[in-house]
């Protein structure tokens, strides 16, 4: 059933997709609603060989979303009716000059009632996009922020996990309560270091003992 909904919604993003009936594979599987809609624009924006538009697209209104309270308010009210949304965001993705397919996105969403769900959309296609790239997005987090010599070691030791032609995306976070060690996230693999979660461990075999 879910796959059916699927490719109702492949089809309605794209008349060559609706032709084939086929889906172009992303390179990674992503779940649940934002997941689904993110898979069907992607396969859709590939056929149509419109991927770096709508992603362009996609991030800008994103950014806007992020900065202008008024829409995003007008976005979550779910007392406004879907037509009034749908004309109303007919107009601003007009004035924006967004692509065909980007604006057939969000009127999709409107007319099912998911439009409050367009941030997470995006983010579910910005990591589609990630891995179409080959790109590996991975998080450190330490105690204290790394120095250039550590930073550097990390990332010739996280190298070593990438696969031909994988490009590794690096951010850092400082997080005081892990006291020392690291905390890593690489693509779909998570590695905690950190000293907080070895006292943690060794505070609860001396109570097991006691």
């Amino acid at each position: 059933m879910a796959s059916f909904r699927f490719m109702q919604v492949v089809r309605q993003f794209s008349s060559t997709t609706a032709v084939n009936g086929k889906l172009v594979t992303a390179p990674i599987q992503l779940f649940g609603t934002e997941g689904r809609y993110a898979h069907a624009m992607y396969s859709a924006a590939t056929k149509q060989k419109q991927l770096d538009t709508v992603e362009k697209d996609l991030v800008s209104f994103q950014a806007l979303l992020h900065k202008d309270v008024q829409l995003a308010e007008f976005i979550s009210n779910p007392s406004l009716k879907r037509r009034e949304k749908k004309a109303a965001l007919e107009m601003v993705l007009k004035k924006l000059k967004y692509s065909t397919l980007t604006a057939n996105l969000f009127g999709i969403l409107t007319e099912n009632g998911r439009i409050n769900k367009i941030d997470g959309v995006i983010s579910a296609f910005n990591k589609i996009m990630s891995a179409h790239r080959g790109e590996v997005m991975c998080t450190i987090t330490t105690a204290k922020p790394l120095d250039n010599a550590s930073l550097r070691e990390v990332k010739e030791a996280l190298n070593l996990f990438l696969k031909k032609g994988e490009v590794l995306q690096l951010d850092t976070k400082v997080d005081p309560s892990l006291i020392g060690g690291m905390v890593v996230t690489i693509g779909d693999k998570y590695v905690d270091m950190s000293m907080a979660t070895k006292i943690k461990t060794y505070t609860n075999l001396i109570q097991e003992t006691v």
